[in-house]
């Protein structure tokens, strides 16, 4: 007679198992094509509270467990000044699917919360900051987000849209203010869909948005309503009844960029002109 599996163990082999195609697959994927992973890192895994940072624990979670390469993980959450229900969703769901969380304080939400312009890049700027500050004081060289493939196109189509700019979301980067920090994306390979598909199988509710100016809007990029990363969603949905592989088409494309029929190109912030090299190039 089996033994009957407790719900975490239910979630953790159902991402090997009936999601090892479109959750395990693409997180490998990612973490070798991509290099994200070395010897030796120590890696701050940080925990939103939503179901892409929560998934994303899971995943390196099991890779921590049965990987070849010597790593270690901490999994960090920032509390930027949450209500009281969101603090304890985050610290429950961390309960249930065994993830053995750090969590520290900042005040991040009545600093910004002073401002009138501007508050959410405000914010972002804050945490990503207090994010390194954390890592880099717990002895981590990297901190890892829950950023997937839908955030990559969605960025790309946005940039161009809405900021004059042909820019993609790059699966790492060096930090410009804390030397020897990266950020890394272990699930730029995954599917939102994928996501949301698991998080239903196992019936999970996660925090919808942790930005209190949320809390009673629908701005949010998580959260849905009438921000330009929904209008994006909206409008990729929309193109892909037309031509399924559209987001494959662009997620492509950003590995793809020809220079050379580009008039104008950013590098290390420096603008540069075909003019440049176009009668060495002729």
């Amino acid at each position: 007679m089996s033994r009957e599996l407790e719900p975490c163990q239910k979630i953790e082999r159902s991402i090997i198992t009936k999601y090892k195609r479109d959750l395990w697959n693409p997180f490998i994927k990612a973490i070798r094509d991509y290099e994200l992973i070395q010897e030796g890192d120590r890696i701050a895994v940080c925990i939103s509270g939503g179901k892409d940072s929560m998934l994303m624990a899971k995943l390196m979670q099991q890779l921590h467990r049965h990987s070849n390469v010597a790593f270690k993980v901490v999994y960090l959450v920032m509390d930027p000044g949450y209500n009281e229900i969101n603090r304890q969703k985050i610290e429950s769901n961390a309960a249930l699917l065994n993830i053995p969380i750090t969590v520290f304080e900042t005040n991040i939400f009545a600093v910004a919360n002073k401002t009138e312009k501007h508050p959410c890049y405000l914010c972002a700027r804050m945490r990503r900051g207090h994010l390194y500050k954390q890592a880099q004081e717990l002895g981590c060289n990297k901190i890892a987000l829950g950023h997937h493939f839908n955030d990559v196109i969605e960025t790309v189509v946005m940039g161009m849209f809405y900021s004059s700019l042909l820019q993609a979301m790059p699966p790492k980067l060096h930090s410009d203010h804390f030397p020897g920090m990266e950020v890394i994306r272990p699930m730029y390979c995954v599917h939102e869909d994928a996501i949301l598909a698991w998080r239903n199988e196992h019936d999970l509710e996660f925090i919808q948005c942790a930005c209190r100016f949320t809390e009673n809007c629908t701005m949010c990029d998580n959260g849905g309503g009438g921000s330009k990363r929904q209008e994006i969603k909206t409008l990729l949905r929309r193109l892909k009844r037309d031509n399924p592989y559209i987001e494959k088409s662009i997620f492509n494309s950003i590995h793809a960029v020809s220079l050379d029929t580009m008039p104008g190109y950013k590098s290390r912030r420096v603008r540069h002109s075909f003019l440049e090299r176009y009668d060495e190039l002729g």
